[in-house]
C-alpha cells in the first residue's frame, strides 16, 4: 500500500493506463494531461517539473492517481478513499482539485479551508443540436486563424483564472489536428471550440469561448454541439465537458443540448496556502482546457 511518483509520463501510463481508461470520464483531466506530456514533453505545461502518482493497494492494483504540472495545482483522478490519508504523507498538499469526495475528506484535515471551484462534469447524452439554430456555420479553424486563436485562448484563460503562457502551443497543436472549430456568419468568427485528445475512447469538449459582444446568442451552444458530434463521428465513445457551477447558464446550456451531470469537482485550499511571503493565492480554477 504506497504511493509512487515519477516525472515520466511513459511510466506512469505503463503504471496506471489501464486503470486510469477503466473510467475515462471521471479520469478524463488526468488521461489528457499524461498523454499530452507524453506526446509534447515534460515542459508542455511549464518549466516546471510535473509530477505523476499513484496508490496500489493491499492487493497491489492501482486505485488512485495524481497529476502537477507547474504552475497548476496538483490534480487527482478518482482516489480510493484508503488511499488519501498516505497521500497527505507521501506528497503534502496545501490546494488541490479532485471530486468533490475526496476534496472533503482532505477539507476535514485543514479547518478553515477555502474552496476556491466548484465545476461539474457532464457526459454526452443524445445529441440535442439547437432549434432554432442561430445563423451562421461552423468551420474548422486554420492557421490563418492563429492571431484571432491565441486572443481568444488567453482571453478564456483570464476568464477562468487559468494561467495562459500556453495559448500558442495549444492553438498550434489542435489546429495541426483539426481539433478547433469556429461558429462564423458571413465569414466573421463569434464563437470556438475545441476537443482535448482522445484517449480511451473519449474526448473532453475545451475550451468553448464567446467574446462578450457576440452572447447570448446560442453560438456556443451550436459550435459545442458540432464539436460533439464530429468527435462521435470520428469513434469518441464518450464525450465529456465540465462547467462552473457558480454559472447556471452554461449549465443550461449543455444540459439543454444533451449533457448530463457525472460528478462535481472542488479545487479546495488550505487557509494560509500561498499567503507566506506574499505570494499569491493559487490559480482559482478547477477546469483545465488542455
Amino acid at each position: 500500500m504506497t504511493w509512487n511518483f515519477t516525472d515520466d509520463a511513459d511510466v506512469f501510463l505503463k503504471a496506471a493506463g489501464a486503470w486510469l481508461a477503466g473510467r475515462p470520464a471521471e479520469n478524463t483531466l488526468v488521461l489528457t494531461i499524461a498523454a499530452t506530456l507524453r506526446s509534447s514533453g515534460a515542459q508542455a505545461y511549464g518549466d516546471g517539473a510535473p509530477v505523476l502518482g499513484w496508490w496500489r493497494g493491499p492487493d497491489g492494483e492501482v486505485a488512485g492517481t495524481l497529476v502537477q504540472t507547474p504552475p497548476h495545482p496538483p490534480l487527482l483522478g478518482v482516489v480510493a478513499p484508503e488511499a488519501v490519508g498516505p497521500l497527505t504523507t507521501a506528497f503534502p498538499l496545501t490546494t488541490v482539485n479532485a471530486d468533490r469526495a475526496t476534496a472533503d475528506a482532505l477539507a476535514a484535515e485543514w479547518p478553515g479551508h477555502r474552496v476556491d471551484k466548484e465545476q461539474r462534469l457532464y457526459r454526452l447524452g443524445e445529441l440535442i443540436p439547437p432549434s432554432p439554430a442561430p445563423p451562421g456555420g461552423p468551420r474548422s479553424a486554420t492557421t490563418a486563424d492563429r492571431a484571432l486563436l491565441v486572443a481568444w485562448h488567453r482571453a478564456f484563460a483570464a476568464d477562468v483564472g487559468q494561467p495562459n503562457a500556453r495559448a500558442e502551443r495549444m492553438v498550434d497543436e489542435r489546429t495541426a489536428d483539426g481539433r478547433l472549430t469556429l461558429w462564423e456568419i458571413g465569414g466573421v468568427p463569434v464563437s470556438m471550440a475545441g476537443v482535448s485528445l482522445q484517449v480511451a475512447g473519449s474526448v473532453r469538449v475545451a475550451p468553448v469561448y464567446t467574446p462578450p459582444e457576440h452572447r447570448g446568442r446560442g453560438y456556443a451552444a451550436a459550435v459545442t454541439a458540432e464539436v460533439s458530434r464530429a468527435a462521435r463521428e470520428a469513434g469518441s465513445d464518450e464525450v465529456v465537458l465540465f462547467t462552473d457551477l457558480a454559472n447556471p447558464t452554461s449549465n443550461g446550456v449543455y444540459q439543454r443540448i444533451g449533457f448530463r451531470p457525472v460528478s462535481d469537482r472542488l479545487l479546495i485550499s488550505a487557509r494560509d496556502a500561498g499567503a507566506e511571503e506574499g505570494r499569491p493565492s493559487p490559480v482559482r480554477s478547477a477546469g483545465r482546457s488542455d
